[in-house]
């Protein structure tokens, strides 16, 4: 899926993910190629982005934000 992470001065993460975990304000939640669409904002914590089976995942603390999934990927503003 197409992930798009940024904030307002700069763009965090751009690119193709198998899968993003992000601390939802209702608790921890994973994102999958093809979700249903979502809106919900997140708290402090960290987004941990999945792209290759091989390949160490890469992790982004924040502070908060929001997330918006669609059936062809995700945008997180922070």
């Amino acid at each position: 899926m197409k992930l798009v992470i940024a904030k307002v001065d700069e763009n965090v993460f751009d690119g193709e993910a198998i899968s993003v975990t992000v601390p939802g304000s209702q608790g921890e939640m994973t994102i999958l190629g093809h979700h249903e669409p979502l809106i919900t904002t997140l708290k402090a914590g960290t987004i941990v982005i999945k792209q290759l089976a091989d390949v160490e995942p890469i992790q982004i603390p924040i502070q908060g934000g929001m997330l918006e999934v669609r059936t062809e990927g995700a945008t997180i503003l922070l």
